[in-house]
């Protein structure tokens, strides 16, 4: 698998998210390394998901691009870098 794995991801989540947990679990199972900003317990981290205009969770972003839900076509094409 080819692509720029080298781009910084993360994963804005809420505690008590199913789909975000869903997330956490697909990029573990892929190796992939993320942060996770959580915007309930994270003053900063409602801050800045607001401020991308963002209403829910999850959101993960690869690199400057922003996966909505949990998308598991458009996470692995964002992690290859299409």
């Amino acid at each position: 698998m080819e692509g720029d794995m080298s781009a910084e991801v993360v994963v804005f989540t809420m505690s008590g998210c199913p789909h975000c947990a869903g997330v956490k679990e697909y990029l573990g199972q892929k190796g992939v390394e993320y942060t996770e900003r959580n915007v309930l317990e994270d003053d900063q981290a409602m801050a800045d998901f607001r401020q991308m205009g963002f209403r829910g969770t999850p959101v993960t972003l690869v690199g400057e691009v922003a996966v909505i839900g949990f998308d598991k076509e458009k996470l692995d094409a964002a992690l290859e870098g299409e």
